[in-house]
């Protein structure tokens, strides 16, 4: 039964790190998170996020001497789900605008026009420009996919730490296309996740 609770999913989620390793999530249920995930917005909607659902014991395997000191989550939960952001995205461009057109979300001269500008920007970036671009949006679609995630009845655990410049090749992606941004791991908390104080919006806000 998911949770609608919109209150309760984003005041109650945790960050677990041990999980019930009974567990096991179905590849439909995962597809259905992570297409809700992919509702996430991105820069001219080009949807940079890339999923790899890491729940075989062989990919766990070769995913632990990878993921440092994170090998709890790795060990118990249902999937590492790792986010990398596609460094080509721009090659789904002309498939994302003519999907558009065809659902009537706009029209074909604003396609031509939109793909005339975004495709020739996107190629002349350099690998810094494009990689702040993809961290960004993928990093939404991985917080929409905790979220998710939640509502569905899971835990999950965001992790930063892990060996990003072996992690691609470690699981045969080219490693100059796909730029690892963050693992996170999901399953039915074991241990629940402990509260954390966090800074009120006074201390980090400034009106002007």
């Amino acid at each position: 039964m998911k949770n609608n609770d919109f209150e309760d999913v984003v005041l109650n989620r945790k960050s677990v790190k041990v999980f019930d390793e009974q567990v096991k999530i179905p590849r439909t249920e995962m597809d259905e998170m992570i297409q809700k995930a992919t509702k996430a917005p991105s820069s001219v909607n080009m949807q940079p996020w890339r999923f790899l659902v890491v729940e075989s014991e062989a990919g766990k395997e070769k995913l632990k001497p990878l993921v440092r000191f994170n090998t709890r989550q790795n060990d118990t939960s249902a999937a590492m789900v790792i986010i990398f952001g596609d460094m080509q995205n721009y090659e789904y461009g002309e498939d994302i605008y003519h999907n558009a057109v065809l659902n009537g979300y706009m029209p074909e001269e604003v396609k031509v026009e939109m793909l005339g500008k975004i495709l020739p920007l996107y190629k002349s970036l350099n690998r810094a420009e494009m990689n702040d671009i993809i961290k960004i949006d993928s990093s939404l679609a991985a917080m929409q996919f905790m979220l998710v995630a939640r509502s569905y009845g899971y835990d999950t655990n965001p992790i930063g730490g892990f060996e990003k410049d072996q992690i691609a090749e470690a699981f045969d992606l080219d490693p100059e296309r796909f730029e690892p941004v963050m693992i996170v791991a999901i399953g039915k908390a074991k241990n629940p996740g402990h509260d954390s104080y966090r800074l009120s919006a006074e201390t980090v806000t400034k009106y002007v």
